[in-house]
């Protein structure tokens, strides 16, 4: 079974996918952990208490700006959306080969 993985990844860059895959994941995990927290205003989140009377978000009590946040959880969803297709297609081309020879 080794020696078909050292196949893998002397041919494709499927093990180089896979692992900026399993990164990704973490970093949306930790994204929308966040995000979640802070919208909800629980502990545990990036969201400070605020003084009595300030508006939520504002930059004397360094709230986030969540707006900001979320944008980063989609950016990195897209670019999870693109290895999960370059990992698929990394595979069709190791199928194919196996087919053809």
């Amino acid at each position: 079974m080794a020696h078909n993985l050292d196949f893998v990844g002397r041919t494709t860059k499927a093990p180089d996918l896979k692992s900026a895959l399993d990164a990704s994941t973490q970093r949306i995990r930790l994204l929308a952990d966040r995000v979640s927290k802070a919208s909800l205003g629980q502990d545990g989140g990036f969201q400070l208490p605020l003084p009595p009377g300030q508006p939520p978000g504002s930059p004397e009590q360094g709230g986030v700006d969540l707006e900001a946040e979320m944008v980063s959880l989609a950016d990195e969803a897209l670019r999870q959306e693109t290895m999960v297709t370059l990992l698929q297609k990394s595979y069709e081309g190791i199928r194919s080969a196996m087919r053809n020879s």
